[in-house]
């Protein structure tokens, strides 16, 4: 683990996706994508049905982003990371397509893990209540995709020492595992009160065409 931040430029390229391990604090620069729970539908709709995707995924890393609106003299407006888990579903289909990096905060499941082991890519986190001080961090900010969708439009952006930390590494190192041993309640003493442990979420990968297409039908019936 690194004890000084790693300065990355992006695209990640596959070596240096495969020398990051969890823990390593990085500043991450030049271009990546946004997109979110809606976005993360429709491209795997997409994929699942052999339709082309709007926007290449190779080598791109995605940041599960649906920013405020910009204020005067910003690029975009408060700009923190959307809980991962709400992706994990559609994750190992895009990760299959090329995708190597995704930024966003809290841990990920088990097919997700395994997923970037197998495609050699890296999970990021971004520190949640920090969405003014990151929005600093990014330059530019530009919808390429999906304008239908407002703030979860997909969106090319520049980030300029983005501050991040390696969660989840192509080796299945887990910061979220092994971060919470150091400090793990001996043997034989109970948890202290508010204490809680978020069970392993049910989570099937989107290989299933059907089950995407209805859940695209839902989220419209809601819109």
């Amino acid at each position: 683990m690194a004890t000084e931040p790693i300065r990355i430029q992006l695209p990640i390229t596959p070596d240096v996706a495969k020398s990051l391990r969890a823990g390593d604090s990085v500043l991450l620069n030049g271009s990546m994508l946004t997109a979110r729970d809606a976005a993360h539908i429709r491209l795997a709709a997409a994929a699942a049905a052999g339709e082309p995707l709007p926007v290449s995924l190779e080598g791109q890393t995605i940041y599960y982003l649906g920013p405020a609106p910009a204020k005067p003299g910003m690029a975009i407006g408060a700009a923190g990371p959307t809980s991962s888990y709400r992706m994990d579903r559609y994750t190992p289909l895009l990760l299959s397509l090329g995708l190597r990096g995704m930024l966003g905060k809290g841990d990920r499941s088990a097919p997700v893990i395994d997923a970037i082991r197998e495609w050699s890519a890296v999970y990021f986190a971004a520190v949640g209540g920090t969405a003014a001080l990151l929005a600093k961090h990014i330059t530019a900010s530009k919808v390429i995709a999906y304008e239908d969708l407002g703030p979860e439009a997909i969106r090319c952006i520049e980030v300029k020492n983005f501050p991040a930390f390696v969660a989840i590494d192509c080796v299945g190192g887990d910061l979220y595992k092994t971060g919470p041993a150091a400090y793990r309640i001996p043997d034989g003493r109970r948890p202290g009160p508010g204490t809680s442990v978020r069970p392993e979420p049910n989570i099937r990968p989107a290989k299933d065409s059907q089950d995407i297409l209805q859940n695209i039908k839902r989220s419209d019936e809601r819109a």
